[in-house]
């Protein structure tokens, strides 16, 4: 019995060293990218390696030509126009949450029990980033919970400001595309800098997906979208969002 007992402490004290180490690692991963720019993200390694499969997909590029074009950049260097059409396309609430807006969670649920005609989301920006910087592609509940558990550290270790360049940075705009950077070189041939409110609103209009839609001769539901995130931008009040944004 003795022994049982033993083995139950041994094995008590590795669990929770492996624990120890795991939180730790995690934590210095996140205060690590306050500061320094991801060099790569685990989604944008998969589409290196193999080109996304489905319907409808749009500029898929083939095998061996599967170069990552991805380049960093802060709210210094891109339009003001590009913070703004973003939270006007996938949180609104970005500046007053903590990483979970319940509220939108809750429709989005209630959306799909109904049986919408296609399935929504109720991620926030945090969330995406948590998915988006730190973990894979996937809808299991270890990765789901995973997001939970980075997009709480996010929200404790960074300000609004990171989590707003690393999603405008690293948020996949088409295959082998991530970041405003490259779609606006890809899409309009000038620096992100440069943006207008339009192609502002174009991009993040396409994001829930965008592999099926596409800023480049966009279709009428990307223009229908790119119409929606104008309006919202123009609620949002413009500039003086943006500074409090920029202020964090």
């Amino acid at each position: 019995m003795a022994d049982y007992k033993e083995v139950a402490r041994r094995t008590g004290r590795i669990v929770l060293q492996i624990a120890a180490a795991l939180f730790l690692t995690s934590v210095a991963w996140v205060l690590v990218y306050r500061w320094v720019a991801p060099p790569a993200t685990w989604i944008m390694l998969e589409r290196r390696a193999h080109p996304p499969t489905g319907r409808g997909y749009y500029g898929i590029r083939p095998e061996g030509d599967r170069q990552i074009r991805y380049t960093f950049r802060t709210l210094d260097e891109v339009s003001p126009n590009v913070p703004l059409a973003l939270v006007a396309a996938e949180d609104q609430r970005f500046l007053v949450h903590h990483g979970f807006d319940g509220g939108a969670m809750w429709q989005a649920a209630r959306h799909n029990w109904q049986g919408g005609s296609k399935l929504v989301g109720g991620s926030t920006i945090s969330q995406q980033v948590a998915k988006n910087v730190f973990l894979w592609h996937g809808r299991s509940y270890i990765r789901k919970a995973a997001e939970a558990y980075f997009t709480v550290l996010i929200e404790v270790l960074w300000n609004k400001r990171r989590i707003m360049e690393m999603y405008m940075s690293v948020a996949e705009m088409g295959d082998c595309m991530f970041g405003v950077e490259a779609a606006s070189q890809q899409y309009f041939h000038k620096s992100a800098s440069k943006l207008t409110q339009a192609e502002a609103a174009l991009l993040a209009g396409v994001l829930p997906n965008p592999l099926r839609f596409r800023a480049s001769n966009p279709g009428p539901q990307a223009r229908a979208k790119q119409q929606r995130v104008v309006r919202r931008m123009q609620s949002l009040r413009g500039s003086v969002y943006v500074k409090e944004l920029t202020e964090e």
